[in-house]
């Protein structure tokens, strides 16, 4: 083969695998594109939520993780927005005693009015623990009180074990937690992010199951 021919040739081969890479970066920058893309909508809906119209239900759930959503929980069930309320997540070791009185409640955590879930230890076990309840009590509507951040998480983890149960999220926003100007707070950026990826999980870890 002459110096031309294989020229030529190298030249093809220096071409191919240009075109490859170029293939390559843009499908990763597609794909980078369309995460990031996600991500936004995800911290829009986050920083646009708003407490619902309709905040009447059968009954009332709070995922612990905050005095805040406790203390809302129990504002709700007070002024009637529902019979009954479960607190999912409680410590082995605190007692209702404890939990009236770290909250802004001006009544005692009766037992017939209030469940509390011991055994969750995360939002997978919340949505178990709540399902056992709700299916236990004929539940058809359910008040889904925590931080607003985590509603859509809770609401992927719930509605995946309560399909037929109407779930209406009621946020709860930490007065430290500035959503609506998120993207100027590195540390709520990085609460969201990581809200996000655990979100994205939940999510494919019930499709993976529903396929099973």
């Amino acid at each position: 083969m002459s110096a031309e021919s294989t020229r030529s040739v190298t030249g093809g081969v220096r071409k191919k695998r240009f075109g490859l890479r170029i293939a390559f970066v843009s499908v990763l920058l597609a794909l980078a594109g369309g995460i990031l893309g996600q991500f936004l909508y995800f911290a829009h809906q986050i920083s646009t939520a708003t407490v619902p119209d309709v905040t009447s239900a059968d009954a009332i759930v709070v995922l612990t993780g905050g005095q805040a959503r406790v203390s809302e929980g129990l504002r709700l069930l007070e002024e009637g927005h529902a019979d009954r309320l479960l607190i999912s997540g409680v410590h082995p070791g605190t007692t209702r005693e404890q939990l009236a009185a770290v909250t802004s409640s001006s009544m005692p955590l009766e037992k017939a009015s209030v469940d509390l879930d011991r055994v969750a230890l995360n939002t997978a076990g919340n949505a178990t623990e709540t399902a056992v309840w709700v299916q236990k009590n004929g539940f058809n509507s359910l008040l889904v009180v925590t931080s607003a951040y985590h509603i859509p998480r809770a609401k992927a983890e719930l509605s995946d074990v309560l399909p037929d149960v109407n779930l209406i999220a009621y946020p709860v926003f930490a007065k430290d937690l500035e959503l609506d100007t998120w993207y100027q707070k590195p540390a709520t950026i990085r609460l969201l992010m990581r809200e996000y990826v655990k979100y994205i999980l939940a999510r494919l870890r019930n499709t993976v199951r529903a396929m099973s």
